[in-house]
This record gives C-alpha cells, sequence and structure tokens, in this order.
C-alpha cells in the first residue's frame, strides 16, 4: 500500500513539473487563501491579546471615578427647580468621598486617589515636563504595577507627608542612566524628592493610550496623596464662596450663548478615584451605589463620572469578535474559490489526460490507482499551495503590523489550521474529477485523440 502510494505521487509530481504554469495558476486560490486565514487570524489574536492587556491595565473588577469640570445638574422639568438646582454647588471629589466608599460599601477591597499636576522635573541640568501624580500605596496593587527596584511608601512616609517617590522607567533612563536612583534627588516642580522605588517598564500600545484615555504611566513621579496636597497645590482649600461664583458664571454663560462655555476651573480635589471591588460580579451594582452616594455627598450635582471597564472591554471584546468572523468569512470565501479552481482545472486535466488513463488501466491498473493518483495530485497542489500561502500570510502579518499600527500574532495553531483546511479544500475538491477519470472506459479512453 506504501508503494502504491510513493508510485502515485511521484506520477502526480511529475505531472505538476510538467504542467508548471498551470499548477502554479492552479494553487493561486489555495496561497492566496490560506496568506489570508493566516493573516486574519493573526489579527484576531493580536486583537485578543490587545483586549487582555486592557484588562489588565484597567482591571476587571475596577470602578472608576473621574471629576466632571463643567458641573452637570440633573433634568428637570420644572423651570423654578432649575433656578434653586443652579444655586447648588458640589466640593468636588475628594479624600473624604474616597474614605467614605471605603468605610461604607463592604465589597469595596481597596481604594486610591490620583492626584495629577502636570509639572516640570530636574535633576543634573537636565530637565523635562510630566506629570506628577499623588497616591497611596494600594496604587500600585490596584493598578497591577511591579517594581523594579526599592519599595513603594511606607506608613510613616504617608502620614507625614514626606518627599519621596517612586519613578516610572522612562524617568529612570532620562535621569538616572547608568546609576541606581534609590535614595537619589530630583526636583519636581519647587520640591526635591528622594528616589524610593522605581516600577518596571508598562508597555503600551498606541491604541491603548487613544482608545481608553490611558496615559504613559513610564513617564510619570509617584508621590504619597498627603505630599501632593501639602506640598503642591489642594484644590480642596478653595473656599465655598468661590465655587458659588463658579457656578454662576457657567450659568451666565450657558444662558448668554453656547459659544461661550470657557473652561471652568478646576475645584476637584483628587483628579481621579480608582475601586476595586473584592468580585467582578459586583462592579456594575456598586458602580451604582457609588453613584448614588456621591450624589448625595454632592448635593445633587452630578460633577462625576463613574466608569465600569469591565462593561467598555465587554463591548469592545463584542465587537472586535464580530469583525473576526467576518474576516474569516471572507478569507474562508478565498478558500472555496481556490478549491472550485483546482475542480475546474484537474477537470480539465482528466480529458487531456484519457490516453495517459487508458494507457494504466489496460496495463493493470485499478479504479482505485486512477482515482488515488488524480487526488494525490489535487493534494499535492494544495499541500504546494498551502506552504508559500503560510510563508506569504506570515509575511502579510508583519508587514499591516509595520504599516497600520495593528498588533498582529501568528500562531502555530493558526498555521496548523490554514494548512489542514487546504489539505481538505484539496481533498474535497479534487475528488470529483479523481472520480470522473476512474469511471472512464478504458477502451474509449485509449481510442481518445
Amino acid at each position: 500500500m506504501l508503494q502504491k502510494i510513493i508510485y502515485n505521487l511521484d506520477i502526480a509530481l511529475e505531472a505538476i513539473r510538467l504542467n508548471k504554469m498551470r499548477s502554479f495558476l492552479t494553487s493561486l486560490g489555495i496561497i492566496f487563501g490560506v496568506a489570508s486565514v493566516i493573516a486574519m487570524l493573526a489579527i484576531g489574536r493580536g486583537a485578543q491579546e490587545e483586549v487582555l492587556s486592557q484588562m489588565k491595565l484597567l482591571g476587571t473588577n475596577n470602578v472608576i471615578i473621574e471629576p466632571v469640570i463643567r458641573q452637570v445638574e440633573e433634568d428637570v422639568s420644572n423651570q423654578s427647580r432649575i433656578a434653586q438646582e443652579q444655586n447648588k454647588y458640589s466640593p468636588g471629589l475628594t479624600l473624604e468621598d474616597m474614605y467614605s466608599i471605603k468605610e461604607q460599601i463592604p465589597q469595596v477591597a481597596y481604594v486610591s486617589p490620583e492626584i495629577i499636576y502636570e509639572t516640570s522635573f530636574i535633576r543634573s541640568g537636565r530637565m523635562r515636563t510630566g506629570k506628577l501624580v499623588g497616591v497611596n500605596q494600594l496604587y500600585f496593587r490596584i493598578n497591577n504595577f511591579i517594581l523594579d527596584q526599592g519599595s513603594t511608601f511606607t506608613e510613616l512616609q504617608i502620614e507625614d507627608a514626606e518627599p519621596v517617590c517612586v519613578i516610572g522607567s522612562e524617568v529612570k533612563t532620562k535621569f538616572f542612566a547608568g546609576q541606581n536612583p534609590l535614595g537619589k534627588k530630583i526636583k519636581a516642580g519647587n520640591v526635591w524628592l528622594t528616589v524610593v522605588g522605581v516600577l518596571e517598564e508598562r508597555e503600551l500600545s498606541s491604541e491603548s493610550i487613544q482608545n481608553l484615555g490611558i496615559r504613559n504611566y513610564n513617564l510619570d513621579i509617584f508621590v504619597p496623596a498627603t505630599t501632593a496636597l501639602l506640598r503642591y497645590k489642594n484644590r480642596a482649600l478653595v473656599t465655598g464662596q468661590e465655587i458659588q461664583q463658579a457656578a454662576a458664571q457657567r450659568s451666565n454663560n450657558n444662558q448668554n450663548s453656547e459659544s461661550s462655555q470657557g473652561q471652568a476651573p478646576n475645584y476637584h480635589q483628587i483628579d481621579k478615584m480608582i475601586v476595586q471591588v473584592s468580585d467582578t460580579r459586583y462592579s456594575v451594582p456598586i458602580a451604582d451605589i457609588i453613584s448614588r452616594m456621591l450624589q448625595r455627598r454632592h448635593n445633587s450635582v452630578v460633577d462625576f463620572e463613574v466608569i465600569v471597564p469591565e462593561l467598555l472591554l465587554q463591548q469592545e471584546r463584542r465587537t472586535q469578535e464580530i469583525f473576526n468572523i467576518v474576516l474569516l468569512c471572507i478569507a474562508s470565501i478565498s478558500l472555496i474559490v481556490g478549491g472550485i479552481g483546482i475542480m475546474n482545472i484537474m477537470l480539465a486535466s482528466v480529458v487531456e489526460r484519457y490516453r495517459e488513463i487508458g494507457v494504466r488501466r489496460a496495463v493493470g491498473a485499478y479504479k482505485q490507482d486512477i482515482q488515488l493518483q488524480f487526488l494525490t495530485e489535487a493534494l499535492a497542489i494544495s499541500i504546494t499551495g498551502g506552504v508559500i500561502g503560510t510563508l506569504l500570510g506570515i509575511a502579510f502579518s508583519y508587514v499591516i503590523e509595520l504599516t497600520a499600527g495593528i498588533v498582529t500574532i501568528v500562531s502555530l495553531t493558526s498555521i496548523i489550521i490554514s494548512f489542514g483546511v487546504a489539505m481538505g479544500i484539496g481533498v474535497i475538491f479534487g475528488y470529483f474529477p479523481a472520480q470522473r477519470a476512474a469511471e472512464q472506459d478504458p477502451v474509449h479512453a485509449l481510442r481518445h485523440e
């Protein structure tokens, strides 16, 4: 049996060698079909990894509260009620809000603020602008940061508002190239800070930064929130009268002209609050509880936004899955078209090789031998097309990643699947021509001119 297979394979390869151009044109459909499948699967796998990395960055069990600088009143139909609401003001997001959430909601595991200042970093004659971020010691755990050197803040450093900091990897590269930064100082604004830790580099794609609003943490310097409020500006110290005046000014701007809206001053003490719940199942209901709690604490002024990253990522995943299915359908159509091309060429080949079939039958070949010969030929064309298509698909994937900026990941599984589908297409679409060749009457085949 093995000898028969080898013999038929030799005949099939000989037929391919004698008709190189025809065989190449026959395999073009398989080549581009396999290349398309591999490229599409690479794009889909890359998108999946992108979503997973985004989930890691945002945290599936996190709830994010961000301030809204321009106060937004609740919708009411009564005009007099609107006038009353305009006189209300909110203290903005404060650390007291954070403490209240932690104390009153048992399912909240950790919570951390972000107090962000745009300032300049200076050391040894080098200077660059960046973000100084006030956080607590839980912030690094909530955001899955990994320390490369040193440690995070101690309870004592936070209580005493000490001028210490943890720096991002790019800050280390810029200001401490070739040095151990631990214990050394860097000036942020007007304050000299002592470096106590360095974070590992966090890889971020431009898509994550753009779509999710994630900044490049590698460029940041982190200090205790108490240090940020004591040694830099504490926006919570703005008086209630100033807040009322700002709200009245915004109200006048809205009444005079929509185009005259100016950027209201930021009166929020903190710029972001990250709440980590104990279980992902609680994310949505806790987000609703937090929203109602903050509305009550802020005098019914909705000057904040509660974001559940899990919902955003689920929607993005669903969209990506639909996109992947569409791409795979298009690639599958290419493979089917390639299979139809193989069947057409093989049918034409059967007609051209009637005498060859008659001679083989006359010298003792069985129908199964003729069928196996043409099936082997179709399979050989498919395998050849599959090999070339695989190489072309890998090349396409890298070209797409370089030119379009889309993350692509070519996996061994996708190559095996594509190659297996190509072989299956060869067998399926080569069966009918092989069957027709096997059914030829040897007498009529020998007489065929």
